[in-house]
């Protein structure tokens, strides 16, 4: 039987504890810049996938997006509750890729579905090691760098009290959206318990229950009568081939039912597209532009969502919606040695967004 549970090397935790206010609203916005990293990637290889002929992959890679949008918004919700601020709209959120997720040494590229971008996908939301240390900086796994942040936010309840932490406009929370494709929820940040609820449903949902589950402890929207297998496992699905059904764990691997993905049905775009690729005014230049000046429109609603417009979500979802046409137009175009075009996560000022 094979050894699936993931492996890695304890090292001597990151610097100083989270022991301020000023020092939890900084690492909740590195949060927010982490949860934000790993959405281009998931795109890229999202709408690399022909949808009809790789039906199961587009599910899992889809619905792994979803829920990183989640995540996303709890942590907005978090770092609002103790009075910060998120930010999302600053070139320092799209830097080129290859590039390294916030405070770590992970590296992410965009590339197309296949067994490069699962890698990837797999080291991203690797479950942390029995006994791994917290770690607020240089993190190994998000599970340590959120494990710092509860940690911060005991140390500070306790020390200052809950209502001197958790002292945001409750106005600015976001909740009671409805993220399709997922079973997750998305609720309002007021206080200890419901902040460590939503770094809980962060956690679980990226490396399983109890750091030793597969399963996040929802229902499979997709499948109601399965339990929701948790991001990393279910891209152990895809690289194995198999399902996990009610009684796999980590060790024993998957043992249902086959999944399938079909890489004949990828579009091969070109990994980590540059926009110096192609002269200025050429089709895909311009296209990729096009794709980067809506994606800039997107964080800018967001922003506006998560600092005091809790409106502005629903029309954010609306923009995410119209860069699928925007990334699949680009994955159609053929590029250089064989490979299609792909968008290039640009940062563009907002005096150049229309």
């Amino acid at each position: 039987m094979t050894n699936l549970e993931p492996q890695g090397t304890v090292t001597v935790p990151g610097p100083a504890r989270i022991d301020t206010l000023d020092s939890l609203r900084e690492h909740l916005q590195w949060a927010i810049e982490l949860e934000h990293a790993t959405l281009p990637p998931y795109l890229c290889a999202l709408y690399s996938l022909d949808p009809e002929r790789n039906p199961e992959a587009t599910e899992v890679v889809g619905g792994v997006f979803v829920e990183e949008m989640l995540h996303l918004a709890l942590v907005a919700n978090l770092l609002n509750a103790v009075g910060g601020q998120p930010r999302l709209d600053m070139p320092g959120v799209l830097p080129p890729h290859p590039r390294r997720l916030p405070h770590s040494d992970l590296e992410l590229s965009l590339l197309p579905f296949g067994p490069e971008a699962l890698e990837m996908f797999l080291r991203l939301e690797r479950p942390a090691p029995p006994g791994a240390p917290a770690e607020g900086d240089g993190y190994e796994t998000i599970g340590q760098f959120y494990d710092a942040i509860e940690q911060g936010l005991r140390d500070l309840c306790d020390r200052l009290g809950e209502r001197e932490v958790f002292c945001g406009d409750p106005a600015r929370q976001v909740s009671g959206s409805h993220f399709r494709h997922t079973a997750g929820s998305l609720f309002a940040v007021e206080d200890l318990e419901s902040a460590l609820g939503a770094l809980e449903e962060i956690v679980e949902q990226g490396e399983g229950t109890a750091r030793g589950e597969v399963w996040d402890g929802n229902q499979d929207v997709f499948h109601p009568d399965r339990d929701e297998v948790a991001h990393y496992y279910r891209f152990q699905e895809l690289k194995l081939g198999r399902r996990y059904r009610r009684g796999d764990t980590p060790q024993s691997g998957p043992t249902g039912e086959p999944i399938s993905m079909n890489l004949a049905a990828v579009h091969p775009m070109r990994p980590n597209p540059r926009l110096s690729d192609h002269a200025q005014g050429s089709a895909i230049r311009t296209a990729q532009e096009e794709f980067n000046r809506t994606y800039c429109t997107l964080l800018n609603q967001l922003e506006q969502a998560f600092n005091g417009d809790p409106n502005l979500l629903g029309v954010a979802v609306g923009t995410m919606y119209a860069i699928k046409p925007q990334a699949n137009a680009l994955m159609l175009m053929p590029d250089e040695d064989g490979t299609t075009a792909g968008p290039t996560f640009d940062y563009v000022p907002p005096e150049r967004r229309s």
